[in-house]
Order: structure tokens, then C-alpha cells, then sequence
């Protein structure tokens, strides 16, 4: 028997490597997203196979910390960047991408395609999902939950709330243009009148919801659509999103291709794809945002709150006052 071994030992590692030669005739198509987005428990894997399934192709993605940890990867490597494609991004980050003069028109049709609560056209950048920013809470242990941003401001100190940065962070920054959006100029007396509340700021989202979950906070910023998780992986309808009355900040998030992509093509075909119902049916289940697209949605979205209001500033808006804003914030928390 040990003789008989050694051909099919030998044929194993000729089909071996005549899979491995195959796969290494197949292009790469790269895209840079942020790393929950390609991890094993995110959409990546699923949009992989579903993409490969029809491409010929390896798609390869690039896990970065952050949207603005992918924008700033691609500045830095510039035209000579191995990316074929950025996802992750959003609106608010959209102005300065263009301004990078890096990106391509996608060339695909987004008309009639998309379902978001706003209108969207863009030759550049492709909606792929949405969600609004909320604060989120333990139904079981917290009783008067604010209605309103203004009865959160007005709530008592001893109301705990952990944040993040909105310079490292994009849900930090929707809490940012969020509060921004409702007070304007007021801004800085409702950062100071939150900051007794606020446990600590985190440079992430997950260091925030850990922190909640474990019991250091009655209330987290995340998304609206953060209950719909809990119902389906852990069995749980506990934990509810505040509806604030003066309507809840928005976040689109986009994808684009780069003008110096190694795959053109194929780039092309994938931004084409992102609409589809094969991209968008696995967004609401892995991402846990609402789909850019008409995919169906899940029976846990059924009772998340729905917003009064969709808050969302132009990406120009936020291009032009982010820095302002932010030392604004950085100001009245320091006090």
C-alpha cells in the first residue's frame, strides 16, 4: 500500500498545481474596504463567491481600519495604487475622494435601481447600503428613554453615554453633522451640556458597543438598524434605538472605482453589480444596514424605528465645514 501512495501522491500535487497555474491565469479585480465589511462574519465572503461565480476572476479584498483609513491608503499610494476599487466610503466623504482626481466615472445606471430615502445620481460614486445613526439601549435596565435629541441633552448627568471621535470614526462624525444639522450655531452648548454624560469617547464603534454591552453605558451611538443583529444572532429583542422627534442623521455608503485601475473592466462589471440583487440581499443580514437597492428585507427590520426625519448635509457641506466643526467639538468637551 505504501507504494500505491506514492502516485497518487504524485498525481495529487499535479492537480495541485495545475489549479494553482489556472487560478494564477485568472485577473484580480482589488477592492479596498474596511475591515468588518470583508471579514468572514461580513459580506465580503458572500459577495466574493456570489461575483467569481460569473467573473472568471479572483476578487481580492484589502482589509483598512476605517473609510477614511481607505480614502487615505489610496491618496498616499496615489495613481500607482494596486486598488481596482474603493467601497466603504460615504457622502461625507465624497467630496474630498473627487477632489483627490483619482476616481473614475462608473459608467453603470443607478436610476430606478436604488431605494433610499433621499435622492442619489452620481457618475462616480455607487450607493451600495444605508442606515441612520441612533443611540441604542438595554429595553430591560433603562426606563425613561429621551424621545428627543433635546431630551437627551436635558436628561439627568447620571444618564451614561459612550461616543465616538469623529475623527476616527464615522458614526462619531454622524453624531457630530447629526447634532449640527438640529442646533447650528447652538452646537457648543449642547456638546457642553452632553459631556457630564458622556463615559469616554472611542476611536471606533466596537470599542463604544463593547463598552455597552458589558454594562459601562445605559446608551451607545450605533445605527438604527443594531437591534435587527441582536434578534437574529442572539436571539434578543432587549436592546431598542431612541426615535428622537427631531429626526435621525443619515449615512449612505458608497463604492468607486479608481481611474488607474489594473482592471478596468472588470471594475466596471463590479460596480455594475453592487445594485444587483445578488449584492444587496446579503448586505441586511452581514452589515446590518438597509440595502441601496431594492433586495427585500429581513422580518427583524419589520420594527426598527422609522425616522420622522432623514438629516443628511450635502457632501460639499460637510467638505467645507468639517474641520470647523470638529475643533468646535473639540472645544466645547475639553471645557
Amino acid at each position: 500500500m505504501r507504494f500505491l501512495s506514492l502516485p497518487i501522491l504524485g498525481l495529487s500535487a499535479l492537480i495541485g498545481f495545475a489549479a494553482s497555474a489556472l487560478a494564477a491565469d485568472k485577473p484580480v479585480l482589488t477592492i479596498y474596504t474596511y475591515d468588518s465589511f470583508a471579514s468572514e462574519w461580513g459580506p465580503g465572503p458572500a459577495i466574493e463567491k456570489a461575483f467569481e461565480a460569473d467573473c472568471n476572476c479572483d476578487l481580492n479584498f484589502v482589509a483598512l481600519d476605517s473609510s477614511i483609513g481607505i480614502l487615505g491608503r489610496v491618496q498616499l499610494e496615489g495613481s500607482s495604487s494596486k486598488a481596482d476599487i474603493v467601497l466603504g466610503l460615504d457622502t461625507n466623504l465624497m467630496t474630498t475622494a473627487r477632489d483627490t482626481g483619482l476616481f473614475a466615472p462608473h459608467g453603470a445606471s443607478i436610476d430606478g435601481r436604488t431605494a433610499l430615502p433621499v435622492a442619489f445620481s452620481d457618475d462616480v460614486f455607487m450607493p451600495f447600503d444605508w442606515g441612520y445613526f441612533a443611540f441604542i439601549y438595554n429595553s430591560e435596565t433603562v426606563t425613561g428613554v429621551p424621545a428627543s435629541m433635546q431630551a437627551l441633552i436635558d436628561a439627568p448627568d447620571d444618564l451614561r453615554i459612550v461616543i465616538q471621535d469623529p475623527r476616527t470614526s464615522t458614526p462619531g462624525l454622524g453624531l457630530l453633522l447629526w447634532v449640527k444639522s438640529v442646533y447650528g450655531d447652538k452646537a457648543p452648548e449642547v456638546w457642553a451640556k452632553l459631556a457630564p454624560k458622556i463615559v469616554t469617547v472611542t476611536k471606533g464603534w466596537w470599542d463604544a458597543y463593547s463598552m455597552f454591552l458589558e454594562g459601562e453605558a445605559d446608551m451607545v451611538l450605533s445605527y438604527s438598524t443594531s437591534p435587527a443583529y441582536h434578534i437574529v444572532v442572539d436571539g434578543t429583542d432587549k436592546y431598542k434605538a431612541a426615535a428622537f422627534d427631531e429626526g435621525h442623521y443619515m449615512q449612505v455608503e458608497v463604492a468607486a472605482m479608481l481611474k488607474n485601475a489594473p482592471q478596468p473592466e472588470l471594475a466596471a462589471k463590479f460596480m455594475d453589480f453592487i445594485l444587483g440583487d445578488q449584492f444587496q440581499s446579503i448586505i441586511p443580514t452581514t452589515n446590518w444596514m438597509y440595502p441601496a437597492g431594492n433586495a427585500a428585507l429581513p422580518d427583524a427590520f419589520s420594527g426598527l424605528i422609522t425616522p420622522s426625519k432623514s438629516l443628511l448635509f450635502t457632501p460639499d457641506d460637510v467638505a467645507a465645514n468639517k474641520s470647523g466643526w470638529v475643533a468646535e467639538w473639540q472645544t466645547a468637551l475639553s471645557q
